[in-house]
C-alpha cells in the first residue's frame, strides 16, 4: 500500500465534497484561493472564473500545473406539477450511473434530493431493453411543487454527492 502519511487528507476531503458544477465553481475556487494564499508571488482570477497563480522559482526550468475545478454536474431546466425537478447534464457522464444518486440542488439554500425515474414494474417490457437516458430521470426532493420553487428556480445547479473514501 502507497505511503499516504504526508497527504493533507482533510483538505483532499474538503476539495471532493466542495460542490462546484461547471459555471458554478464559486465555491471551489474560494477554497483554493484561500490554500494559495501565501504560497505564490501572484494570483490571478480572469473574467472567466479561471484562478491563475504563479511561483517564481530561482532556476530558469518552468513548471506548469493545471487542473479543472468543475465537476459533472446538472442544471435545473423545469419544476414539474408534483414538484419533481428535470434537469440538463452540465458534462459528460453515462445516464445509466444515476438511479439512486444523491444529490445537492443549490437553490436558494442547498436541499438533498434523490435522482429517479419510471420504476419497474410501471415499465413495459420494450423500455426495460432501453438503455436509460438523460430526460427519464428527475428529481425529488421529497416536498410539493409549492415548497420547491420557492427555494429552487429554472437554472440553478446541481451536484452530485457521496463522501471521499479512502481506499
Amino acid at each position: 500500500m502507497p505511503d499516504t502519511s504526508s497527504l493533507n487528507l482533510p483538505l483532499l476531503q474538503e476539495i471532493c465534497e466542495t460542490p462546484g458544477a461547471p459555471g458554478f465553481e464559486h465555491r471551489i475556487r474560494a477554497v483554493v484561493l484561500r490554500e494559495l494564499k501565501g504560497l505564490c508571488d501572484t494570483v490571478e482570477t480572469d473574467a472567466m472564473g479561471n484562478i491563475h497563480a504563479v511561483k517564481k522559482g530561482k532556476k530558469k526550468k518552468s513548471v506548469m500545473a493545471a487542473a479543472h475545478m468543475d465537476e459533472i454536474g446538472f442544471i435545473v431546466s423545469h419544476i414539474d406539477d408534483k414538484g419533481f425537478i428535470r434537469f440538463h447534464p452540465l458534462g459528460g457522464f453515462d445516464a445509466k450511473t444515476l438511479s439512486s444518486m444523491r444529490v445537492l440542488v443549490h437553490g436558494k439554500k442547498d436541499i438533498l434530493g434523490v435522482l429517479g425515474s419510471k420504476p419497474t414494474h410501471l415499465m413495459t417490457p420494450a423500455d426495460r431493453e432501453k438503455a436509460p437516458q438523460i430526460r427519464d430521470y428527475f428529481i425529488d426532493v421529497g416536498l410539493p411543487r409549492a415548497e420547491v420553487v420557492k427555494i429552487v428556480s429554472i437554472g440553478d445547479s446541481v451536484t452530485r454527492i457521496g463522501p471521499m473514501a479512502e481506499l
